[in-house]
């Protein structure tokens, strides 16, 4: 079986390496991900090293990085986890949903706004 364009020739699972769990507590696949200065140690594997120059510029989510990776979020999380662990990467939580607006608010906003002409 030929895979087709942009179709990885390597299984998620190796990325992993093998494993079924991350080292460390799991991220959310919305955490933003944040490179450190701390050198990669020599023996970092390519798809480590492709995570930590993705994020060279600024910060990303989890999925948006799984996304430029063209691996599964769940491989993602996994490769983050392990770099956050050593280090090389800080992982913020999600930004909340805004509440609600209070459409009070907003209308007594209009209304001064109103009164300024």
């Amino acid at each position: 079986m030929n895979p087709g364009p942009g179709r990885r020739l390597i299984p998620a699972y190796l990325v992993t390496g093998g494993r079924s769990a991350p080292s460390g507590p799991a991220l959310d696949r919305l955490a933003v991900l944040i490179r450190t200065d701390a050198d990669l140690p020599t023996g970092t594997g390519a798809e480590q090293r492709r995570l930590c120059e993705l994020l060279a510029p600024g910060a990303l989510t989890v999925v948006e990085c799984a996304a430029h990776l063209d691996l599964p979020a769940g491989a993602t999380v996994f490769l983050a986890t392990d770099l956050v662990a050593s280090g090389h990467l800080r992982a913020r939580p999600p930004i909340p949903r805004a509440g609600e607006i209070d459409r009070s608010l907003v209308e007594r906003l209009l209304v001064g706004l109103r009164s300024l002409h």
